[in-house]
């Protein structure tokens, strides 16, 4: 019998709505959900895959433990018990033995992406005492974070570009058009720019490649890859030395900001960044200018050597321009779960303790991923002999991947919550699988307090799990009870017995309870009435300062950690020599590293080149289309190159998440996908002040094989 039924795509922040036609147990077509207040009817070729993950014959149902060593190791199929018992056991043994911290958790992205992980994977992450925590968000956004944190007091707390009301629009180092938005959450983007035109708006994008947005952008400018922090200062520069800036009664340190951007010249800019001084004049007034302007960046600047100057500048410049809490502007959402206002995401924090090694600094609780490998390899107390990895393959997402590769093999215990044996997984002794996203009720709680209009969307799970399946809840629930139960130390009684109670609930009763304590009227059964979501209205101005987390209810223009990294760029000498810089890319076929068995996802034209300015390959006198030896400090790939105009001089370009087979075993794919991982060349040494890895704009030299 076919039927219709209303899901949602979970794989990217754009969180659409989806109507799927069912047959039995098989999904036979994916259409967008045009009743979706939020998505409008937009998928991507990603929400059309969603059902291969479903249906995918690599994906792991059962747990796993691996036998044997070297070329005879293998996958045995075992009891949920004796997996639970295996990894509890083990767990604790390595606690007992040397201590908390020898313990190391990395949670990869789609954790923000699973109801079950947020209402119960963070309990699981907070059950164990070790330092050694780390997540995918030292790879990607941990900038914004810390600058929501130190400005505003929450490090959620983060002002969405108002795009469906904004005149001018300045995007750098974003590509929306393949990202459906980042932190950010704006399906339909397409349509949306199409709507900003048609009203009379404009969209200018600065980035070192064209990307799709920039080709659909009124302006594209080459801008220096790690020197978007020049241009954003010597945009705040002339805001504060050619105009007479003002700013709300509640907003601090303004004249420590005038102070602080006095010597970044629009000149300097030019020198640093390659735009030229009067572009960088222009666009200061234009935003200026604006009836509503709003300025947004992205990884390109965050997973940069510099990326939490830019989005302290970025906030700065929507400040001083009079674009914060303003309609057109940069906003914030009020949605009907406020993980801000509710706590079930903490505030954030910053340098509480630090890497053992590097002596590196936590933000909000994690380490950044660059040091997992040395904290790994080096011997002593507090060194990580396990791991517990959930959803995450930091051997191909996280710097100088094939070290860490390496560094996994001698962990005393490794156990992976991951429906595939993967690059990093592969390393596991055990994995348990959780259900998929048709599998599982869902509601967004990170995306809607990040999208660019007030909804909310519960979606029951489109099929009943079997009964030899477990939730991603389920599992983290019996990890941490089985793992609490077999330590020696233990928690007061009064806290183990709450922690049972949240721990058993299920993650949609919790949203049930979460929506009773918002005042926004939404309820679980007004949702479960109208699954394709409620409209709660585009964002609200005026919100400020009642609103603000800060326990002040002040903005802090100068926080002191951002005054003294301005103080350190702006020692930092022009850039000289014919060094090649590397940035990555993203395609919207592409979800990270995963995805890439996906047939439909995977087929048609190559995209895992090198891709390479022709004025660069003539001067190297390398042929397009041939094999190229690129090395970076850390190491060495091979790879196919491209002639491209649509890099910058001076700039090549890998994309983010190709992998291969490394030492003769086979991965879980479907299909032999070429290329290599960018993340064999990016250096673990290249931070920014907050720990997010350096990923764009790393030294590189490239030659002919």
């Amino acid at each position: 019998m076919t039927e219709k039924r209303i899901g949602v795509c979970n794989l990217c922040e754009a969180i659409c709505g989806l109507e799927l036609t069912i047959e039995g147990r098989d999904v036979v077509s994916v259409r967008g959900n045009a009743a979706d207040p939020l998505s409008r009817g937009h998928i991507c070729p990603k929400g059309v895959a969603i059902a291969d993950v479903y249906a995918d014959p690599d994906r792991l149902r059962r747990p796993v433990r691996r036998v044997g060593e070297g070329a005879d190791a293998g996958w045995q199929e075992i009891s949920w018990d004796e997996a639970f018992d295996l990894v509890a056991d083990n767990l604790a043994r390595v606690i007992e033995e040397h201590g908390d911290d020898a313990l190391g958790i990395y949670l990869g992205n789609p954790n923000a992406h699973s109801l079950g992980s947020m209402t119960h994977g963070t309990a699981m992450f907070k059950s164990f005492r070790t330092r050694n925590r780390y997540s995918a968000t030292s790879v990607d956004q941990l900038p914004h974070q810390l600058v929501a944190h130190l400005m505003f007091g929450h490090q959620l707390f983060l002002p969405i570009p108002d795009i469906d009301r904004t005149s001018w629009f300045l995007v750098i180092g974003a590509n929306p058009m393949a990202s459906n938005g980042s932190l950010m959450t704006v399906p339909d983007f397409p349509q949306r720019v199409r709507d900003l035109r048609a009203r009379g708006g404009r969209m200018v994008v600065l980035d070192p490649r064209r990307t799709e947005t920039a080709k659909v952008a009124d302006e594209h400018h080459f801008v220096r890859p790690g020197t978007d922090a020049w241009v954003l200062l010597a945009m705040l520069n002339v805001l504060t030395t050619e105009t007479t800036p003002s700013v709300a009664a509640y907003v601090d340190g303004l004249d420590t900001v005038v102070d602080l951007v006095a010597g970044f010249t629009p000149e300097r800019a030019e020198a640093m960044s390659g735009l030229p001084a009067e572009e960088v004049r222009r666009l200061a007034y234009a935003l200026l200018a604006a009836d509503a302007g709003v300025v947004y960046s992205r990884i390109g600047v965050s997973a940069g050597p510099w990326g939490t100057v830019c989005q302290w500048a970025v906030n700065c410049l929507n400040i001083l321009s009079g674009n914060l809490d303003r309609v057109g502007g940069a906003m914030f959402t009020t949605p009907a779960i406020d993980a801000v206002g509710t706590g079930l995401i903490g505030r954030g924090h910053f340098d509480a303790w630090r890497s053992r090694v590097r002596g590196l600094p936590e933000t909000a609780g994690e380490l950044p991923v660059s040091a997992l490998r040395e904290e790994i390899e080096t011997p002593g107390e507090g060194q990580v002999r396990a791991m517990l990895t959930v959803a995450g393959n930091p051997v191909l997402s996280t710097p100088d991947g094939a070290r860490l590769d390496s560094a996994l093999r001698g962990l005393d215990f490794m156990a992976a919550v991951d429906i595939y044996v993967n690059e990093t997984t592969r390393h596991a002794d055990v994995i348990l699988p959780p259900t998929t996203a048709l599998e599982r009720d869902h509601y967004d709680v990170v995306f809607h307090l990040l999208a660019v209009r007030n909804t909310a969307r519960f979606t029951p799970a489109v099929f009943a799990k079997d009964a030899d399946q477990r939730h991603d809840w389920q599992i983290f629930r019996e990890i941490t009870l089985r793992t609490a139960a077999r330590l020696t130390r233990k928690a007061p009684l009064k806290k183990r017995l709450v922690q049972r109670a949240r721990l058993t609930a299920s993650p949609t009763f919790l949203i049930g309870q979460l929506l009773r304590r918002g005042d926004s009227g939404v309820t679980l059964s007004k949702l479960r009435a109208r699954p394709a979501g409620i409209d709660l209205g585009p964002l609200r101005a005026g919100q400020l300062p009642a609103r603000l987390p800060a326990r002040s209810k002040r903005v802090d223009l100068a926080p002191t950690l951002v005054v003294e990294d301005v103080a350190r760029l702006a020692a930092v000498p022009a850039p000289m020599g014919d060094e090649l810089l590397l940035i990555g890319r993203r395609h919207k076929q592409d979800c990270n590293s995963w995805m890439h068995n996906s047939e439909r996802l995977t087929r048609g034209r190559p995209r895992h080149q090198l891709l390479m300015n022709p004025g660069d390959l003539a001067s190297r006198e390398i042929s397009d289309g041939s094999r190229v030896r690129v090395t970076s400090r850390i190491g060495s790939v091979e790879v196919e190159v491209a002639a491209s105009d649509d890099l910058m001089p001076g700039v090549v370009s890998l994309p983010h998440g190709y992998g291969h087979d490394k030492d003769g075993v086979l991965m879980s794919r479907s299909r032999d996908l070429p290329g290599v991982s960018i993340n064999d060349l990016t250096d673990p040494e290249l931070l920014d002040v907050s720990g997010n890895a350096a990923l764009n704009g790393v030294p590189v030299s490239v030659s002919a094989c």
